[in-house]
């Protein structure tokens, strides 16, 4: 029998052979692929932690940039009311003072001025901030990332952080009073000739407005001769660069990364896709600003039918003068640390999340670190 039995192997030798081969090879094979498998699954599931740790990280560096707004909204609006203060003219009118008409021209000007300044400032800090802390957000990530784990120079260390993120005093300094200077003159080229008895819709309040910002943000850079894309990122960062490098042989290496941050936030807020969020911004501001105003405009129940006909809101027209306190206390709105109507709707706008989570991917792409 174990003579048949060789007998027929050695006739089939070939054909064992062959089977032994292609089970042999199908079992190689399905473990190569059960291997590859494996890796890719890894790869797959590493890949979906680190994106969905970048995604917490993202959404953490927006709560804080809400904040952070928030929490100097007070700080702005001090600031705006120390160099615009109507107060102090207030209480001259209640002395009955004998300039009493200068005082009423001057207080026009300071009230229009401080709530305009006030929606462009609040506008400004909400964006700014959106680009500097998703700029810096983006460079922390890949720190914790990759450069803590292969010995790399730290992209933001902290003392470059705090040095960056104090530039946006300037907004709040040198930026805000010529800011402030050019809204002034802005104010009195198209308000300033009009009678305190002179009545104003809410439609006409509105073209003053428009007239106002067609001149504060004419595409000019004040107390400069060359020509920008836009006139207010002059407002929102200082020109450093110019004085450090001034003192190129007492830089070191962190002062030269700031330099760096500076630099591309620069670039970053002279960019077509800024100056679209940063105007997107202050239509809404502006638009929220008259919400507010025409308030005040809606007429009382006696006057809202009149021989039987609606009276309308367009028809409503109160003298400046009566104006004049309305507009000076929206600053209390537009920089209010408690979330208000006017704060809320910039901080939610689809434009403003967008350009942040487009700069955070930007900066957060390990193409940062080959750079």
């Amino acid at each position: 029998m174990l003579h048949s039995a060789w007998a027929f192997v050695k006739r089939h030798r070939r054909k064992f052979l062959f089977t032994g081969a292609l089970i042999g090879g199908a079992y190689l094979l399905g473990k190569y692929a059960q291997k590859k498998l494996r890796d890719l699954q890894e790869r797959e599931a590493a890949e979906y932690i680190a994106q969905a740790r970048r995604q917490y990280h993202f959404e953490s560096n927006q709560r804080t940039c809400n904040m952070t707004v928030l929490s100097m909204l007070p700080t702005l609006r001090e600031a705006i009311m120390q160099q615009l203060n109507s107060e102090s003219l207030t209480c001259l009118l209640k002395s009955r003072p004998a300039n009493k008409l200068e005082i009423w021209e001057d207080l026009r000007i300071i009230s229009f001025s401080r709530t305009i300044v006030a929606v462009y400032s609040t506008c400004m800090l909400v964006v700014l901030l959106r680009v500097q802390l998703n700029i810096i957000g983006g460079y922390i990530y890949l720190d914790n990332a990759t450069v803590g784990k292969n010995g790399m120079t730290p992209l933001a260390p902290p003392e470059v952080q705090q040095q960056y993120l104090s530039s946006i005093q300037h907004l709040l300094g040198d930026g805000l009073n010529e800011l402030i200077t050019v809204v002034k003159k802005a104010v009195q080229n198209v308000i300033g000739s009009l009678s305190l008895k002179q009545s104003v819709s809410i439609q006409e309040l509105e073209r003053y407005l428009g007239e106002i910002r067609q001149q504060v943000e004419q595409p000019s850079n004040p107390g400069h001769s060359e020509v920008t894309k836009s006139a207010l990122c002059w407002y929102l960062i200082p020109d450093e660069e110019a004085a450090l490098s001034s003192q190129a042989c007492g830089l070191t290496d962190k002062d030269l990364t700031t330099l760096r941050l500076i630099s591309e936030t620069r670039d970053m807020l002279e960019s077509a896709d800024f100056n679209t969020v940063l105007n997107s911004c202050l239509n809404r501001g502006f638009s929220r600003l008259l919400d507010n105003m025409a308030e005040f405009f809606k007429p009382t129940e006696e006057a809202a039918t009149q021989n039987g006909k609606v009276n309308s809101l367009s028809n409503v027209k109160l003298p400046l003068a009566k104006i004049i306190p309305i507009i000076n206390g929206q600053i209390h709105s537009t920089c209010s640390e408690t979330p208000s109507h006017f704060v809320q709707d910039l901080l939610l706008m689809d434009q403003v999340k967008d350009f942040a989570a487009n700069i955070y991917e930007a900066f957060s792409s390990p193409v940062q670190l080959e750079k």
